[in-house]
């Protein structure tokens, strides 16, 4: 006699319930049907899955170790079905957007916010990762949308500019050099300044400039994110130099923001999968990326005048 999904079902409910009673009733069906099914599925499998004593089942060590493989196999199910649930509560499926880990914070919860206005049947899901594997993630193709800050797509993606505004200085509350509404590099010289990684291509940039310019600062804290520079600078311990999405997030909180006299691009660019079906909302959310950014524009003009927040990427 072959074993059946009938007698998984019937096992399951008396481990669940504990009694022929109980799994009679959430089965739906007779305590004789139950006590069958029960025999039939010891026949097949050839051992005694439970011990009667006193009109009552007791389940064996055996009982106990198959229970436990039945109760993976359930959680596996329970998965689909909570899988499928999601998609028939989302209509249009699942929009899902990798970015490097700024972005999460800058960009995409307003975008996200526009989107979903538009599109209320329509989630979105949010991964973040730092440039290597940013790209790797890209080119597998795993993702309808990418938000990098490099200028060139990854193999097997295309590339839409989004955003180009210049680098800008954060300062914390009192500090000498707010009476200047521009910085410039000679400002520096010999302030402590928060930096970014020494492999951080922004910090690359920004050491460059300063070797050109043959001015030298007092590094005090190396940290990897913009968000912890930012951190660093509003508790006094010195200024930087930083990307303008992190700087407007931490404006007006002990932390202020200047344009500064010389140039530093900041970009942020779209990459869309080349060989991944395409979401048919995938567009809807550039359109509200693109909202966003020219929001985030003008609110950088505000605070930086028109020097730092007048260039858009077409």
């Amino acid at each position: 006699m072959a074993l059946t999904h009938r007698h998984i079902e019937v096992f399951r409910a008396l481990m669940t319930a504990g009694s022929v009673t109980k799994a009679a009733e959430m089965l739906f069906t007779s305590q004789p049907t139950v006590s069958r099914e029960l025999a039939r599925m010891e026949q097949s499998i050839g051992f005694a899955l439970f011990e009667r004593a006193g009109g009552r089942l007791r389940p064996t060590l055996s009982a106990l170790t198959l229970f436990d493989e039945i109760k993976r196999a359930y959680a596996g199910l329970e998965r689909v079905a909570s899988t499928a649930a999601s998609l028939r509560e989302f209509q249009g499926g699942q929009l899902s957007v990798i970015a490097l880990p700024a972005f999460s914070h800058s960009i995409l919860p307003g975008a996200s916010k526009r989107f979903s206005d538009a599109q209320p049947g329509v989630s979105v899901s949010i991964a973040t990762q730092e440039s290597p594997f940013l790209e790797e993630w890209l080119t597998a193709q795993r993702y309808d949308l990418g938000l990098t800050e490099h200028g060139a797509p990854p193999a097997g993606t295309r590339l839409t500019p989004l955003l180009e505004v210049d680098e800008v200085c954060v300062l914390p509350d009192g500090h000498p050099l707010l009476a200047k509404r521009v910085i410039a590099l000679k400002d520096f010289a010999g302030r402590p300044f928060i930096s970014l990684s020494p492999n951080d291509p922004y910090r690359i940039q920004i050491d460059e400039a300063f070797a050109q310019a043959g001015i030298a600062r007092r590094q005090v804290v190396e940290t990897p994110t913009a968000v912890s520079v930012c951190s660093f600078v509003r508790q006094g311990l010195g200024v930087a130099i930083v990307n303008p999405l992190t700087a407007l997030d931490f404006a007006g909180r002990h932390l202020h923001i200047r344009p500064l006299a010389v140039s530093l691009p900041f970009r942020v660019s779209v990459i869309h999968p080349e060989h991944r079906p395409s979401h048919p909302l995938a567009g809807a959310f550039v359109q509200a990326l693109q909202s966003e950014a020219a929001a985030l524009r003008l609110q950088l003009k505000t605070h930086t005048g028109t020097r730092s927040g007048n260039r858009t990427a077409s």
